[in-house]
C-alpha cells in the first residue's frame, strides 16, 4: 500500500464528506490530491538545517497514538492543523499546483483536518520512537527522506536518494511504506490553458483563500 492508501484507510470518508459539506467521492479525490501536496511542502521546508531540525521536532510531537487505526475526525486539532498547513505551504503558491482544481473553500476546511493526520502518520512511520528517535537520528537528511516519500507518491522520476544517517534509516522504512512508483491521482477536472502569469495569480489567490489572507 502507498502512503495515500494508508492514510485513506485511517479516515472515515463519509464522516469527512459530512464535515466538508460534499459527497464522499469528492472528499476522497480531494484527500488523494492533498496528501502529496502536504508531503511536498514538508520536504521543501526540510531543505535547510534549521528546517530539518524544526520538522524533526514537529514529527516527534505528532508521533503519538496509533497510525494504523481509524481516526476520530471530531478529535482532530484543526487549530494545530492550520499551523501545519501554514508552515508547509510557506507562502509559496507553486506548492498548490497539485490541488489547484479542488477549490479553495473545500481545501480551507480539508487541509487543517488532514495535516495532523499526515504528520502523525509520518511521525509514526519515520521516527517510530518519537522524540528519542528524532534526537538519536538527527544527523541525516530528512529533506532527502521526504523527497523519497514524494517520489514514491508521484512517480519514480522524482525520487531522491537518501544521504545517510537519518536519511538511510527513514528511506529504508519509506521504501516499504509508500510502495514506490505509484502515481498520484490526477485531478477530476483538467484546468483550462493559461499563461504562467495567470496560473501564478490563480495559485496565489488560492493560497490566500486557504490561509485566510
Amino acid at each position: 500500500m502507498s502512503a495515500v492508501d494508508d492514510i485513506l484507510s485511517m479516515i472515515d470518508i463519509k464522516q469527512l464528506a459530512g464535515k466538508l459539506g460534499t459527497d464522499p467521492k469528492t472528499a476522497k479525490s480531494a484527500v488523494e490530491a492533498a496528501i502529496p501536496t502536504l508531503i511536498s511542502g514538508l520536504q521543501a521546508n526540510a531543505g535547510s538545517a534549521d528546517g530539518e531540525k524544526s520538522l524533526l521536532g514537529a514529527l516527534a510531537q505528532h508521533a503519538t497514538g496509533d497510525a494504523s487505526g481509524q481516526v476520530d475526525l471530531d478529535q482532530v486539532d484543526t487549530a494545530d492543523g492550520k499551523k501545519i498547513v501554514k508552515h508547509a505551504l510557506a507562502n509559496d503558491p507553486k506548492r498548490l499546483t497539485g490541488v489547484s482544481n479542488v477549490g479553495g473553500d473545500l481545501l480551507k476546511q480539508l487541509l487543517p483536518i488532514l495535516a495532523p493526520i499526515v504528520m502523525n502518520y509520518l511521525g509514526q512511520r519515520l521516527l517510530g520512537g518519537g522524540a528519542q528517535a528524532a534526537t538519536q537520528q538527527s544527523s541525516g537528511g530528512l529533506g532527502d527522506v521526504l523527497g523519497g516519500a514524494l517520489g514514491g507518491l508521484l512517480g519514480g522520476g522524482q525520487q531522491q536518494s537518501a544521504s545517510g544517517g537519518l536519511g538511510d534509516l527513514l528511506g529504508g522504512l519509506l521504501g516499504g511504506v509508500l510502495g514506490g512508483g505509484q502515481a498520484a491521482p490526477a485531478p477530476a477536472k483538467k484546468p483550462a490553458a493559461a499563461s504562467q502569469s495567470d496560473a501564478g495569480d490563480l495559485l496565489g489567490g488560492l493560497l490566500g483563500q486557504i490561509l485566510g489572507k
